[in-house]
């Protein structure tokens, strides 16, 4: 062989070995066997962090996430409260399906059929839960270290982290139903800040922290699945009092814009079911709450970074997927509502990002569910992805974040009876599956905040029936299923508390 020739040989093979690396690093579906680390927060609305554009609240480790991760911006859990959602992704069905519409595990109606945490259990996998992964009572399961609506099946280990939550030493408020200042800091679903005395390791996310970090360290020489569980910042909206300096004096915080009759134009059951009307919140209480929710959230941020730094510290960064997410969104104030429940986007919206060792960082736009989770990392992860899982794989988006798996996300209200179809442009809820209760349609492209209900309008009556005959079928996909029909449900005599 010549000079010649021997040069252009080589030269074609440095080529083929670039291209072959860089198709290696472009490409997230190249079957390894991945540790997983999921975290997720309780309650956490993605306006609250900094990379999703809050210029008060500071989130230095979640942003350092989504520095390296995909970041998307229009993800939708599937249930608006923890019960429903969190049994959803767990168990790879919508609510409708298992019929865990409420705080119970899904597993009576899934059989035998693996969880997400389960599969990987099942395929080699140490798997592990630190706190509230499905559903927890908060505070209340808290305060007594149970594990709640759990499924034991999906772990290999599971640890609770129990904390005093209302209870703790430190300067308490109770904001809510409290007008003459005369209430003292109470339990239960109630909107309470608590400035704590003590460190992080006194309350339940700290010592959630501290656990996941002692895990990482004892299984990094096998592949786990491990959830991270922080229940922040979920009501009481505690956190230690070094957390609190940065949102005080609390009547700096701005409150959203309020809209004279901003409620005329949709159905009594599109209005939320905590409001600053009948939570008599005057004004200062409510800055006080999105200044305790904001400390609770830079107490969250604080305890991730613990949870990153020891996954970098074992040497595991480039085999671990992470995910960081929350079960829904929350309101602060947006239309008056507070909390969770409704679904409007501030409710049914989720941060979430997803890290995937040699991926580039990006931030996708197309429509997502947390049912997609599933699928999507047992895929990267070379599991096989059963064909009753009602997600989709989204692992394409980590490639290409201009790649749609969706033409619309599909979320549930049921104590409303709610059903929400977000497309790109428009937000459709209806109340009642026949629509009875009445119903709400935005164009989020003209009107962001979702002011206007346009369901009335003459232009948009073809918007509505295309609507009204996309949820039908969607309906009917859910329920397409091969889980078992379940048993009539007993009458029952009264509200389970």
């Amino acid at each position: 062989m010549n000079t010649a020739m021997l040069r252009g040989s080589m030269l074609v093979l440095i080529c083929t070995v670039c291209a072959v690396d860089s198709a290696a690093a472009r490409t997230p579906t190249a079957k390894q066997k991945y540790n997983v680390l999921f975290i997720i927060s309780d309650d956490l609305t993605l306006t609250a962090t900094s990379c999703y554009g809050n210029k008060v609240c500071q989130t230095p480790n979640i942003d350092r996430l989504a520095a390296r991760g995909t970041r998307f911006t229009h993800a939708y859990c599937q249930g608006t409260y923890c019960g429903p959602s969190r049994a959803s992704f767990m168990s790879g069905y919508y609510p409708h399906a298992t019929g865990a519409l409420g705080y119970s595990s899904p597993r009576s109606r899934i059989g035998d059929k693996a969880t997400w945490s389960q599969h990987f259990k099942n395929n080699g996998y140490y798997t592990a839960r630190v706190s509230k992964v499905f559903h927890m009572g908060v505070p209340g399961g808290i305060e007594q270290g149970s594990d709640g609506a759990d499924d034991e099946l999906s772990w290999t280990e599971r640890f609770n982290s129990q904390g005093p939550e209302w209870k703790a030493p430190g300067d308490g408020e109770t904001l809510e139903n409290n007008p003459d200042g005369k209430k003292p800091a109470v339990g239960g679903n109630t909107f309470v800040v608590v400035e704590a005395d003590g460190d992080d390791l006194v309350h339940s996310d700290g010592k959630t922290a501290a656990k996941a970090v002692e895990l990482i360290e004892r299984h990094k020489d096998e592949p786990f699945w491990l959830g991270v569980g922080f229940v922040r910042p979920h009501v009481p909206f505690v956190a230690p009092r070094s957390y609190f300096p940065p949102f005080k004096p609390y009547s700096k915080m701005q409150l959203p814009e309020k809209i004279e009759g901003d409620w005329d134009d949709i159905p009594k059951a599109g209005i939320n079911y905590k409001t600053s009307l009948n939570m008599k919140m005057d004004v200062r209480r409510q800055k006080k709450a999105i200044g305790g929710y904001y400390a609770s959230v830079a107490y969250v941020d604080a305890q991730v970074g613990k949870v990153l730094d020891a996954i970098e510290a074992a040497g595991l960064e480039d085999n671990t997927i992470i995910i960081f997410t929350s079960d829904h969104g929350f309101h602060l104030g947006e239309h008056d509502f507070w909390a969770k429940v409704s679904l409007r986007d501030e409710s049914a919206g989720v941060p979430l990002i997803v890290s995937v060792p040699g991926q580039k960082p990006a931030v996708c736009h197309s429509l997502v569910e947390l049912l997609d989770l599933y699928p999507t990392i047992a895929s990267l992860c070379g599991l096989e992805v059963s064909g009753h899982l009602q997600g989709k794989d989204i692992s394409k988006m980590l490639v290409d974040p201009t790649h749609e798996v969706r033409d619309a996300a599909f979320c549930v209200a049921p104590m409303r009876k709610g059903f929400l179809l977000r497309e790109q442009q428009y937000a459709y809820i209806q109340y009642g599956e026949d629509a009875s209760a009445g119903i709400e349609l935005f164009d989020t492209e003209q009107d962001p905040k979702q002011y206007t209900n346009l369901a009335d309008s003459p232009e948009h009556r073809q918007v509505v029936q295309r609507f009204k005959a996309k949820m039908a079928a969607k309906l009917k996909e859910v329920r397409d299923n091969d889980l078992p029909t379940p048993p009539p449900r007993p009458r029952s005599a009264g509200k389970k508390g």
